[in-house]
């Protein structure tokens, strides 16, 4: 059987699981699409919240932002690993105790305030939006190889499937979908590793592996990365060559912005009781774990893997033989299948016909004294890393129709938990709350399942034109999130006097500032023509990075905040009542959703 039938067989038997699912768990009321009745199993809802917690970013891009930068780019681990703590530990036991269905809904009335809500919705939906462009992009990488369509073909194809699955099933039908979606994809992840860590170090164990010998040159695989690249001209994979204080910074941005993802946190909705909201939260972060310890292991891995295919004789000697590349010729077929995307691309410079990859702005000596003409590999589209990495090491048809089916899961799990989100804002916040408090339950059912569908084709536009790597937009995200809503909702647990003034104007002051800093600074969001972020370090503002000034939106809201609350009257003694109950145990699992 051709690698084409069997990924369409693959794939084709995953969407229709994802249906089936679907149309069995089929929601019938808003309590049904807004938090599966409140009915799910921790376990289930542990399951169902890794997958939606997973996404392409984190399937699909981040091993390859690992790998092509190293330890700088660890923080992308320590941000989302961290911040998941942060909020199964300090937010979703009390946001479920107040048994509301969305974080808009939270704020609204812990705040006593439509303006509130509607500050709330609008910084919700602009994080939404912008997070999902990184799920489509990463379906849109996906379908373009293996399914061999275009990237666009691709999206609609996802787009159609979610809408499917989505909008008939809301959060019932989603939560059992992501649940098959977690375990297809950290099968498709893991066993990729597992085969690869084997060829190389001779471990079962990835996670072991990064940190054992390489087998054919005797030295510590991380050693023998470091070699091979400083002497392409590369820095060395293992040291720290960046801004500490952007480390820092992004690091607490992915944090507390992970900590305000309503998409994340309107999972620990759905569990019967308080105490079901941090089992959920215990077996999440375990099925976490799973893909993210093997993560490093996947980027070290295939980035040497990517270096001994150019200069093959390197797996012979052990060590790197620059002058002895691979012919264009006879370059593997997972470059021929990659280079049909245009997400890989060659130039010869020299003329010679074969393929030399170095760095051009730090070059080899022997680049230099035999008048080389430059790194030859002039595209490699740091998202297909891991779609590739089976076909990198050679390994059986399968195991790449497996790869495909997990990266496609993992992008459309979080869109839609993304855009049940953005749905639940319009038709329960908006239209439910503000606009018309007097609709019955099949009219809200119907506006949810209406709002479902232009956030699916609003995304769908937006994924067509994405403005950087999957990882990156979500990093923008994360950033949006920290910036305006987690100061928000901790203030709204922790803080009994903070007031409605106070909580509006922080939400305002922190979105604001990084939405302004982030379209300063990355060029209008994208540079026109291209899916590259813009590059103007030269002007950020004392060197931050908008990938990183998250954080410091953050800090600006809380600072906005309390500001106002000295300026202002306390809130009411009801309101602050209200909060020291939800942070009490006694009657933990009693509050009814409105």
């Amino acid at each position: 059987m051709d690698q084409f039938t069997l990924n369409l067989i693959v794939v084709g038997a995953s969407f229709a699981l994802y249906v089936g699912i679907a149309i069995w768990a089929r929601a019938g009321t808003t309590a049904d699409f807004y938090a599966a009745s409140r009915g799910v199993n921790p376990i289930v809802n542990g399951a169902a919240t890794a997958a939606d917690w997973m996404s392409a970013a984190s399937f699909i891009s981040m091993a390859g932002l690992i790998a092509f930068v190293g330890y700088g780019n660890s923080t992308f681990l320590m941000g989302w690993t961290g911040g998941y703590v942060l909020l199964a530990l300090l937010l979703a036991p009390y946001l479920r105790k107040f048994g509301r269905f969305t974080v808009p809904d939270f704020i609204g009335d812990r705040f006593y305030s439509q303006t509130a809500r509607l500050v709330a919705v609008v910084s919700l939906l602009v994080m939404s939006i912008t997070y999902v462009i990184g799920q489509m992009t990463g379906a849109g990488v996906a379908f373009s190889r293996f399914l061999e369509v275009d990237a666009s073909t691709g999206l609609f194809i996802a787009s159609t499937v979610v809408f499917i699955y989505a909008v008939l099933g809301g959060m019932k039908g989603i939560t059992y979908t992501q649940l098959a979606q977690y375990c297809v994809l950290i099968v498709a992840y893991t066993i990729p590793a597992v085969f690869i860590s084997l060829q190389l170090t001779g471990q079962f164990l990835p996670q072991i592996g990064l940190f054992s010998t390489h087998t054919e040159s005797g030295l510590p695989l991380l050693t023998k990365l470091d070699q091979v690249l400083v002497e392409l001209g590369f820095r060395d994979y293992t040291g720290h060559h960046g801004s500490t204080l952007n480390m820092v910074l992004f690091t607490m941005s992915l944090m507390i912005g992970t900590a305000g993802l309503p998409h994340v946190i309107i999972r620990f909705f759905t569990v019967p009781k308080v105490s079901d909201a941090r089992k959920s939260a215990g077996w999440a972060l375990v099925f976490i774990a799973l893909l993210y310890t093997v993560a490093p292991a996947v980027g070290a891995m295939a980035r040497l893997n990517i270096i001994t295919t150019i200069y093959p004789n390197t797996l012979a000697t052990g060590e790197l033989d620059l002058e002895n590349p691979i012919s264009y010729a006879d370059k593997p077929q997972w470059m021929v299948n990659w280079e049909q995307t245009g997400l890989l691309a060659f130039e010869d410079k020299a003329g010679d016909g074969v393929i030399r990859y170095y760095n051009e702005a730090n070059p080899p000596a022997i680049a230099t004294e035999q008048g080389w003409q430059g790194n030859e590999m002039v595209t490699f589209n740091q998202d297909i890393l891991v779609l590739a990495n089976p076909e990198i090491a050679q390994l059986p048809g399968w195991v790449i129709a497996l790869i495909a089916a997990g990266g496609l899961a993992a992008a459309l799990s979080t869109a839609a938990g993304l855009l049940l989100a953005i749905s639940s804002a319009v038709s329960h916040d908006l239209i439910k709350s503000m606009i018309n408090p007097g609709i019955s339950e099949k009219g809200e059912l119907l506006a949810a399942r209406i709002s479902m569908g232009f956030a699916i084709a609003l995304a769908t536009y937006l994924g067509l034109n994405p403005p950087g790597f999957a990882a990156q937009v979500v990093a923008l995200a994360f950033g949006l999130a920290a910036s305006s809503l987690f100061p928000a909702i901790m203030m709204g647990i922790f803080s009994k006097k903070m007031n409605s003034a106070g909580a509006v104007t922080g939400m305002l002051v922190g979105l604001g500032t990084t939405v302004l800093y982030i379209f300063t600074y990355l060029g209008w969001f994208f540079i026109p023509g291209t899916n590259m972020l813009a590059n103007t370090a030269d002007n950020w503002l004392f060197g931050i990075s908008p990938l990183s000034f998250g954080a410091v939106g953050a800090i600006l809201n809380f600072a906005a905040a309390y500001i106002v609350l000295a300026m202002t009257r306390p809130a009411p003694p009801e309101i602050q009542e209200l909060v020291e109950s939800i942070r009490v145990p006694r009657g933990a699992g009693t509050a009814q959703a409105h």
